[in-house]
């Protein structure tokens, strides 16, 4: 991916939708103006945009059939006081359910910092993937996106992807220098043995 590309887009990130409208952004990289919404999203990445469209940092979601109660009973079997207020730390957690949180933190919801705890939309991630509940990914990027861009101290997801966006809205890359994936953003034996596989 771009890194300078990537950095210049992040830069210049605005909202573009109103309350009312369909979640939209904008951005523009050398000089070339990107409009994202779910569905222009999708359709770069050749990816469904539907399911569920729910994005929440602070609480828990509200969303049909989901009780906080009923995934950290999964999460956390050996616990017989589990509570929507809870502690959530991924040292209790299993190995595959660790691997899965991994995979959430590094890939589909990417954030910086320490991994030791667990967010309540990572934990509503795990209960979608484990009960097989589709979500929108698209949206789910683009709200990472605002997220990241609004915090002072945030990585900048999706470099990978945002490769593919600039090649859709014709953003030259010749001459661009190039930054390779870093060792955790790939999934290999060795990554598997460090966590316990």
């Amino acid at each position: 991916f771009y890194i300078k590309l990537v950095k210049e887009f992040y830069s210049n990130l605005r909202m573009a939708s109103n309350q009312n409208e369909e979640f939209a952004l904008s951005s523009s990289v050398k000089g070339e103006r990107i409009y994202l919404t779910a569905r222009i999203l999708a359709s770069i990445l050749h990816i469904p945009h539907t399911g569920l469209y729910v994005f929440e940092h602070e609480k828990w979601p509200e969303v049909e059939g989901f009780h906080p109660n009923q995934i950290l009973s999964i999460l956390y079997p050996n616990d017989p006081n589990v509570h929507p207020n809870m502690a959530l730390t991924t040292n209790r957690l299993s190995v595959d359910h660790r691997l899965l949180h991994h995979l959430i933190v590094h890939q589909i919801l990417p954030t910086g910092g320490g991994y030791a705890k667990l967010s309540r939309m990572q934990v509503f991630l795990m209960w979608c993937i484990l009960s097989k509940i589709e979500f929108c990914f698209p949206l789910l990027m683009l709200k990472t996106m605002v997220r990241a861009f609004s915090q002072k101290k945030s990585v900048l997801p999706f470099g990978s992807i945002l490769t593919k966006v600039f090649q859709h809205f014709h953003i030259r890359l010749e001459g661009e220098v190039t930054t390779k994936l870093k060792k955790e953003e790939t999934y290999n034996k060795s990554t598997l043995n460090r966590m316990g596989w």
